[in-house]
């Protein structure tokens, strides 16, 4: 018969359940799979198979023919939505280990009733308002932006003006963003914490026209001004004239880096 593992991560936002989760998709030595459900256009989807291409995403329409039919010593994670019922007779159905992800100041929450093990959020700042019975959750709003380069110091502008609450409270920002000079950025924001993250993706440099690869921004937040934000954004983005300009002059960068390179390798002759 053959064995698999299955793992449920659930918790409020902002807590590291992506984090957690990739400490285990670092190690390729069994077959790994991911699934978010409802969650098919959201950063963490991507950033995933960014950063582990040996992961298997599964999408939503793939789920039940690709859990019925997982490979021997297969590890499975699936992360769920803080909006996610834990108590759908779907998730109820899944076999498994369930582990809840909670800030340390929380003692109690339908995630503890839910989960087999608590984990304390190593975000220690992370509050535990979102889960008071009282609280009102907060709206996820998606911007897909492939296809999207944008000005660094405008986009950092307009970031800080998001996470200062210049367009509502944002208690937790994460975005894939292309950049002129063909990288592409993570940036990370949890409310508590301090500062905007940076992470630059191990990606192919995109210099030829506008990146087909995803990109995109996933906000949590309360009284979010989504038109507003929306027209920030685009304000960021490069014209098409003005990406090529910038392409064409990373390009000759790019080559004459590659020219000195080749000129130093042991043997060449100048």
């Amino acid at each position: 018969m053959q064995s698999f593992d299955l793992t449920l991560v659930a918790g409020p936002p902002g807590v590291g359940k992506t984090t957690w989760i990739s400490q285990f998709l670092a190690n390729p030595s069994r077959p790994l799979f991911y699934l978010c459900p409802c969650a098919q256009d959201a950063v963490d989807f991507a950033r995933i198979g960014y950063c582990f291409p040996w992961v298997s995403i599964i999408s939503d329409d793939q789920a039940a023919d690709v859990l019925a039919d997982l490979p021997d010593q297969a590890q499975v994670f699936i992360e769920l939505g803080f909006h996610m019922d834990l108590g759908s007779p779907l998730l109820v159905a899944l076999p498994g280990r369930r582990i809840a992800i909670v800030p340390p100041s929380l003692d109690s929450s339908e995630w503890h009733n839910w989960a087999d093990e608590v984990i304390p959020s190593p975000n220690q700042q992370v509050s535990g308002e979102l889960a008071s019975a009282s609280g009102k959750l907060p709206t996820i709003w998606r911007s897909p932006l492939t296809g999207q380069v944008f000005d660094p110091p405008s986009l950092d502008e307009v970031l800080i003006e998001l996470t200062g609450g210049a367009y509502g409270q944002v208690t937790r920002l994460k975005g894939i963003f292309e950049l002129p000079d063909g990288q592409a950025f993570y940036v990370d924001f949890v409310e508590g914490l301090p500062g905007i993250e940076y992470t630059e993706l191990k990606l192919p440099r995109w210099l030829e026209g506008r990146p087909d690869r995803f990109s995109g921004l996933e906000i949590v937040g309360h009284n979010l001004e989504q038109k507003t934000i929306a027209q920030a954004l685009l304000t960021c983005c490069l014209a098409d004239d003005v990406l090529l300009q910038y392409q064409r002059q990373y390009q000759q960068l790019q080559l004459e880096d590659e020219t000195v390179a080749a000129e130093t390798e042991p043997g060449v002759v100048a």
